[in-house]
């Protein structure tokens, strides 16, 4: 019997690294980047106003406060070279929030700090009182942000709304990234998806499918078949031949247990290397790790709450894995909202659970429901999965105790 973190490491073995393509930088979000990427050119590009004031010149701040006279206004997107050929003089000229500074500024004053305190009354007047101010106040520098050639983000990184925002500040149109990873996902069972009085809904297929795109896994295809074990193993090669891109894994549900109709067992149980056992968690024990035409095949149990389980603790944390993001295997800490007594055996159970802020500003987590794999309706408002350690050990109200976000 395999512990939890045994077979993980199994699976994300089987899985190998994934290449790396180039996209356009406003549709990375999310993605993982494959390469260091630097700057092309400085941030901000040029020297630039931080206030809606007036730029005055380097050469009159010795001599403030003064009345200086007005000269042309600077609107942010304008060339301050064509507006002022010969840089800004002697004369204030009005400059808006992020416009170009034309040569020879030496810092920019609110307009509310002078006299008058508006630009239209001020150019009406053909002059403004402007107080004492330091050399450099309110100018955005050239380069202050980041230099050109710096490193702006670290192959690894996983870009953020605000990275893609900078990249596209600085002119970078394409970055480099891993590949998302790209699944098959198969359930199996005469019983699944068939009306009639014993047929079971195929829930577990669409489960799949969104907990797949929930955490960035793109789904080639999705299929459902019955008990024949050679229609299954056609099913998934007509699935693998489909044209779309290379596929990383075959994540199945069912059909891998002792019963005499476990068809995903019968298909590719002989298949070279494979390993059909149990893991010593609850639910969740029975697990299947296999290929199919050089594809790994993550066997998932068919149980919903032992299929969620198990997607959580193998399979994502393994695809993620295979693309360079750090996926969340751990867990984090919180407080049980109530008293969690662990299997008599060494078994570790994941019970379905909610988390909360208590009026102490502690996480804690409350358990949902029952224990029973079937159980998926109770575990329909579960925001975690909470970690009982096993040997009958019982975790009192108020202590830590480890959760999985799902």
């Amino acid at each position: 019997m395999r512990t939890p973190e045994e077979h993980l490491d199994a699976v994300a073995g089987a899985i190998p690294g994934l290449s790396c393509q180039t996209v356009l930088a406003e549709a990375a979000a999310d993605r993982i980047l494959a390469a260091d990427v630097t700057a092309p050119g400085p941030s901000p590009r040029f020297d630039n106003s931080q206030m809606d004031g007036w730029a005055i010149p380097a050469a009159r701040l010795g001599s403030l406060p003064a009345t200086l006279s007005v000269g042309p206004t600077i609107a942010a997107g304008a060339d301050p070279a064509r507006v002022l050929p010969g840089g800004l003089g002697e004369a204030a000229a009005a400059v808006m929030t992020g416009a170009r500074l034309p040569a020879g500024t030496g810092a920019v004053v609110p307009v509310e700090d002078c006299d008058p305190d508006d630009f239209a009354a001020a150019e009406a007047a053909g002059a403004v009182r402007v107080p004492a101010t330091p050399a450099g106040r309110f100018i955005r520098a050239a380069g202050s942000d980041l230099r050109a050639g710096e490193t702006v983000l670290r192959a690894g990184d996983r870009l953020t709304p605000v990275a893609v925002a900078a990249l596209i500040g600085l002119g970078v149109t394409e970055v480099p990234v891993l590949r998302r990873p790209r699944v098959i996902l198969c359930t199996g069972g005469a019983e699944i998806g068939r009306g009639g009085p014993a047929g079971i809904p195929d829930s577990n297929g669409p489960m799949l499918e969104l907990l797949c795109a929930a955490a960035g896994i793109d789904v080639a295809r999705r299929i459902r078949v019955d008990d024949d074990p050679a229609a299954l193993l056609s099913a998934l090669d007509a699935a693998l031949a489909d044209p779309g891109g290379p596929v990383d894994a075959i994540l199945t549900s069912g059909g891998i247990s002792h019963g005499r109709f476990e068809v995903v067992r019968l298909a590719l149980g002989g298949s070279p290397g494979a390993w059909f056992g149990h893991v010593a968690q609850q639910p969740g024990g029975p697990q299947g790790l296999t290929a199919h035409r050089g594809v790994p095949v993550v066997c998932l149990p068919g149980n919903p709450m032992s299929t969620l389980v198990s997607f959580r603790l193998f399979a994502r944390p393994a695809l993620l894995r295979a693309e360079g993001a750090a996926a969340d295997v751990g867990g984090i800490a919180a407080i049980a909202a109530e008293r969690l007594t662990g299997l008599p055996d060494a078994r570790v159970s994941f019970r379905r659970g909610r988390l909360r802020v208590d009026g102490a500003g502690r996480l804690t987590a409350a358990q949902l429901g029952g224990g029973s794999s079937h159980l998926l309706a109770q575990a329909a408002t579960a925001d975690c999965l909470i970690r009982v350690p096993g040997g009958g050990r019982a975790i009192a109200a108020g202590e830590p105790v480890t959760v999985l976000r799902l």
